[in-house]
């Protein structure tokens, strides 16, 4: 059997026991995709960090990987380590340069009037909590548990902020269309 064609537990197993880098390039060229895609969501198309973040959230996973417990998706495990990097660099800029704005400040950016675009930017305008559950909710498919789980916070907190990003989120698109 191919080892690509394995599932992600005999994967992992096979990494934690032998350190068998095959298995982990397969787990790599499985889920970077979706880690990338998920980084791009939360920091901005336009973010130049974005290989970087995905690529400390793999060291940081390869690490702990011994000690995932099968509590979820390893997906969703790995979703967690993007978040936190994401977080950490916002926090880094805020700190070092006091950039409290995405790379490409979406709210006063002159773009087309595509529908696709301004959903786009509206989700990049909102509160950084509320995007998060929002992308990982509505754009990822994760369930509030495992939103809650990804980002350290009850799921009725996952809720309550998927409510309120909804919320602004009519709002925002509401004005565009205007």
């Amino acid at each position: 059997m191919n080892v690509a064609e394995l599932d992600d537990e005999k994967l992992v197993a096979r990494v934690c026991e032998a350190r068998d880098e095959v298995a982990f390039r397969a787990l790599y060229r499985r889920h970077t995709p979706a880690l990338y895609g998920l980084a791009i969501r939360l920091m901005g198309v336009a973010d130049p960090d974005v290989a970087d973040i995905v690529q400390d959230a793999w060291c940081r996973a390869s690490e702990a990987l011994g000690r995932f417990r099968w509590n979820s998706a390893l997906r969703t495990w790995l979703a967690g380590f993007v978040v936190n990097c994401c977080r950490e660099r916002i926090r880094d800029r805020i700190r070092i340069r006091g950039d409290h704005t995405l790379p490409l400040d979406w709210r006063t950016a002159e773009y087309p009037a595509d529908a696709k675009l301004h959903l786009a930017h509206a989700i990049a305008s909102l509160a950084h909590g509320h995007r998060e559950v929002l992308i990982l909710h509505d754009v990822e498919g994760y369930t509030h548990e495992e939103v809650a789980a990804i980002l350290g916070i009850e799921p009725g907190t996952s809720k309550s902020q998927l409510s309120r990003a909804r919320a602004a989120m009519r709002i925002l698109l509401k004005e565009k269309s205007a």
